[in-house]
Order: structure tokens, then sequence, then C-alpha cells
């Protein structure tokens, strides 16, 4: 498997670390990713999480613009602003810091949902009412998952 798939809610234990589903350690240790990309969604109240190469292409991204264009700046200030590295512990458990908790309002629980390359931390009954809501929008446009 080499994508994030699914979701799956993970408790906070007393130390403020959550365990990563094995299913997503895995995609992470086949693709060799060591440190995690953090950021703050754009449109979501989650965190985004990849490897470095999630950073890598903003950034090329960025490099495609005038640096001093107001679209080089606005991406600046949410990719560079408002990202982090962070590494798992041994036991695969990450800690739900400050920057998670005060941007997703996650208290004791972590939903961890796949996006493809790249997965994200959700408050797990914001999640389920973004997807409802995402699900709800797709059916009254007459879109199904042909």
């Amino acid at each position: 498997m080499n994508r994030f798939l699914s979701h799956a809610a993970n408790r906070i234990d007393a130390k403020g670390r959550v365990s990563v589903p094995s299913a997503f350690r895995s995609v992470l240790s086949d693709g060799g990713v060591r440190e995690l990309y953090c950021f703050q969604d754009f449109v979501f109240p989650a965190i985004s999480v990849g490897g470095p190469e999630l950073l890598d292409r903003f950034e090329k991204q960025m490099a495609a613009e005038d640096p001093f264009s107001p679209e080089a700046n606005e991406m600046s200030l949410l990719v560079h602003g408002g990202g982090v590295f962070v590494k798992l512990d041994p036991e695969g458990r990450l800690m739900v810091t400050d920057f998670i908790r005060d941007f997703t309002g996650i208290s004791t629980d972590v939903m961890f949902v796949g996006r493809g390359d790249y997965f994200q931390l959700w408050e797990p009954q914001a999640f389920m009412k973004a997807q409802a809501v995402a699900r709800e929008g797709r059916k009254s446009r007459g879109l199904r998952p042909d």
C-alpha cells in the first residue's frame, strides 16, 4: 500500500502523545519518511501531514511565481508560517502540541484521515460533519463515485 486511505480515531495519552495508525506508519516507512512536515490546512480545521516532499511541492509552486507577488507571499505565510516538522517517537506516536490543538480543536481524540499522498489530523466530530457535508454536496449535484 502506498497511499493513505480511510480514517481511524486514536486517544491522546496522558503525556499528550497519540499513536499513528499502523497502516499510516507502514506508508511512511515504505516511503522512507523519517521527518513529517505538518501544516495548517488551507480549507479545513485540520493539520495536513506528509513527508518533506509535501513541502517541496509547495515550494516549487512558489518558485514558479515572482517571489514578491501576492500569491507567493500568501503561500509562504501558509506553508512556512503555518508549518512545522515533527518526528514520530520509536513507538510510532506523535506529540499533539498546541500548534495542533489550537488550530483543530482536538482535545482527547485524534481522527487520522487518509488523503492519498498525505494524511490529516482532525477533531473527530468535525471530520464526521465535514465528510457528511461533502457527501451531501456531491449527492445534491448528482455526482456519484463511478
